[in-house]
């Protein structure tokens, strides 16, 4: 049974997802709430319930799993409760305050706001030392590193009970040893903190960047070390034969040590795996160019890959702190089943950002949840199943969801229930719409040529009505899609990202000679740290991109690259690629104009072994899987109509439904809009395609079309 099993576990607000798959392509989701208290006992929580409903002990699975995958939502609950280590930083004398002068920019959206308050720094300013010692920006020293002030700066911080140390100096990336320096006299005098050198961690130029990147890493460090050795310490105690891996937010893999040491890596984990599943998913039909939109029960996360490769950002504002380091783009909304409906100073009703979580929980959930929500509305629209969810494990209370909504928006509106129901599933869609808008509009991407893939347990409601709002035609909705970051996590490969400071002009042959001796460089560590991990050479592949930009402007984009010898002629092929992203985003180039690089990355992959793919059997059609009908609400006038409702294990492959219907699996409910029909695939993905429209009266037994 050796290397039997492969598992995944993304944590949640709501939910802690388990995707358990084996090497016969047999793959079953199991959820658990979340508990934010205590990572590790959601886990033992999910555990508990797939051998409840298997009969498979954790020992049995863990000791014979050949990866056990954890994404973890650790370090971003961190971030934003602001709940992370006691964290001292030490800069070039007077740029202490470069973390709060942020470059004078304000968030995008409160520029002109006097009243928006600043960030929450990270590091107050009595923990930040300014030392002196200067290096210039051709590297030079102009002044030697004050090591006495170093030395105070330490004293300091441990009279403080300073846990954790950021270092970051100007132009360190250039001249590395003050910082290593100042490293080595931190670790001989606090050897029990945590220390993140700026160099090391974000060796890229930019300054403030590198600093505010370099103390989110040691903010976190402390926090992300303790839940890594407590999971890994259970893992081990099941009998795991091999190390578990965690996700981070770069797509990748990473063994525990590395997401200690580099934290900032894991903040955005759990999303990040969403484009790898989706081309998973999308492979059988050639779909490259997938929209993924995971509604969960406290956020809405979007990302986007375009011809198979995912969007990635970097030098991003997250959660209102600057983050160099390369992230899958994932933009996320308050806009979850947990959302809270209210009603603005204007009279006007909004949806979010705040939620109900999981604790109390929407109104329906009957926890003492008393505001209503997203799943209140859903319930009241007819689109869940009034017996619960999970299989009714997780029962509903309709009254109590009626009653929330009918208290806090229908009586104050002066509309009736059902009005106000839907009024929040449009409100909430048209939130969710609009961050579809920033992930693909303002990136250049029109959402018309992508498929709409349907991740979440609460995706399943909307979707159809999102990609109706989004002019997309065709959706994709998996049977794992209420885990399908975790399962995206089993698919996964390893991956590490390598970067250096590359102020070059591209002309010349000595150019070219620097770049490619930098690429060079890079990939050598990555090869050799990746056959250290156990990976032969041909299951070694490297992506590279450059920040670029036209001489004399301020800021940079990144241009993607496949590996190859630069020259001095084929320069010309950088240049090419330059002109043709700065297109693509800002929708001019100029060809004639000098191009620099600033900086250059590789990401070094390690290709795992995936499992098996699912496989259903033929259906007999869908009239067999047809279990009754349900009065649901489908537009603005409130009024219910009787509609045909699916049991989704019922159905195999090649079954059809016309919309409007509803198809009932375990962990999701799939709403099947007028106009809709949706048809079931031998891989267990339901392909939803826009055609003829069906009148929501239409009787049950015409409603399903079966071939």
């Amino acid at each position: 049974m050796q290397n039997q099993y492969r598992l995944g576990i993304d944590a949640g607000g709501t939910f802690t997802d388990f995707i358990l798959a084996d090497r016969k392509g047999g793959v079953r989701i199991f959820k658990a709430l979340s508990t934010p208290g205590n990572p590790t006992e959601a886990i033992r929580n999910g555990l508990a319930t797939i051998q409840e409903e298997t009969g498979l002990t954790p020992e049995t699975i863990v000791s014979n799993a050949d990866l056990c995958i954890n994404g973890t939502t650790v370090g971003l609950n961190a971030l934003i409760t602001h709940t992370g280590a006691r964290t001292g930083l030490i800069a070039t004398l007077g740029h202490e305050d470069s973390i709060e002068i942020r470059l004078g920019h304000k968030e995008d959206g409160y520029r002109y706001d006097p009243d928006y308050p600043p960030a929450t720094m990270l590091v107050p300013r009595y923990l930040r030392r300014g030392i002196a010692g200067r290096v210039l920006s051709d590297g030079s020293v102009h002044t030697p590193l004050d090591e006495d002030a170093v030395r105070d700066a330490c004293r300091h911080f441990l009279r403080e009970g300073v846990e954790s140390v950021a270092i970051s100096f100007v132009w360190s990336v250039l001249h590395p040893d003050h910082e290593r320096r100042a490293a080595e006299i931190v670790r001989e005098m606090m050897p029990a903190v945590h220390l993140t050198v700026g160099s090391d961690l974000y060796p890229q130029v930019r300054e403030y960047t590198r600093t505010s990147t370099a103390i989110v890493n040691a903010y976190l460090a402390p926090i992300l070390q303790r839940y890594v050795h407590a999971v890994d310490g259970y893992f081990q105690s099941l009998g795991a034969r091999h190390p578990v891996r965690y996700f981070q937010s770069n797509g990748g893999l990473a063994l525990g040590s590395t997401v200690s040491d580099q934290s900032v890596y894991a903040i955005n984990s759990g999303p990040a795996s969403a484009p790898q599943a989706a081309l998973w998913l999308g492979e059988p039909w050639g779909m490259r160019d997938i929209i993924t939109v995971d509604m969960g029960g406290t956020s809405f996360d979007i990302t986007l890959t375009r011809d198979g490769r995912a969007n990635v950002s970097k030098n991003i504002d997250f959660l209102r702190y600057r983050i160099g380091i390369p992230m899958i783009q994932v933009e996320t909304l308050g806009a979850g089943g947990g959302s809270i409906g209210w009603i603005d100073s204007m009279g006007l009703m909004q949806m979010g950002p705040q939620s109900a979580g999981s604790e109390p929980g929407p109104a329906c959930y009957g926890k003492g949840g008393t505001m209503p929500t997203t799943t209140d509305a859903n319930l009241v629209l007819g689109y869940l199943n009034p017996q619960g969810l999970v299989g009714g494990r997780l029962p509903l209370d309709v009254e109590k969801a009626r009653e929330a909504i009918r208290i806090h928006l229908a009586e104050p509106l002066g509309i009736s229930v059902e009005k106000a129901a839907y009024g929040m599933f449009t409100i909430v869609n048209n939130n969710m719409v609009n961050g579809i808008r920033r992930v693909s509009v303002e990136r250049g991407y029109d959402p018309r040529d992508f498929v709409l893939n349907c991740a979440g347990g609460a995706t399943g409601a909307h979707i159809t009505a999102l990609a109706r709002e989004m002019g997309i035609r065709k959706v994709l909705v998996s049977k794992l899609a209420s885990g399908l970051c975790a399962f995206g996590q089993i698919i996964s490969d390893v991956k590490y990202n390598y970067m250096a400071p590359a102020p070059i002009r591209l002309e010349g042959a000595e150019s070219a000679a620097r770049l490619d001796a930098l690429f060079a460089g890079l990939e050598t560590r990555g090869r050799e740290d990746l056959a250290g991990d156990g990976f032969a050479a041909d299951r070694v592949s490297i992506g590279r991109s450059l920040d670029m930009r036209y001489v004399g402007q301020v800021h940079e984009c990144t241009v993607n690259v496949e590996p190859f010898e630069i020259t001095e002629p084929s320069l010309d092929r950088l240049k090419a690629a330059f002109h043709a992203r700065h297109e693509e985003l800002y929708t001019y180039s100029e060809p004639n104009s000098a191009v620099e690089v600033v900086n250059v990355e590789s990401a070094i992959t390690g290709a795992v072994d995936k499992p098996g793919r699912m496989e259903l059997p033929a259906g007999q059609g869908a009239r067999g899987a047809l279990i009754g009908t349900r009065a649901m609400i489908f537009d603005a006038s409130g009024i219910p109509h009787e509609t045909p409702v699916y049991d989704g294990a019922l159905l195999g492959a090649g079954d059809r439904i016309s919309g409007p219907a509803v198809i009932q699996e375990v962990t999701t409910t799939i709403i099947v809009e007028p106009g809709w029909l949706a048809e079931l695939h031998h891989s267990g993905v339901y392909v939803l395609t826009l055609g003829a429209p069906v009148e929501a009266s239409q009787p049950a037994e015409l409603a399903a079309e079966t071939v």
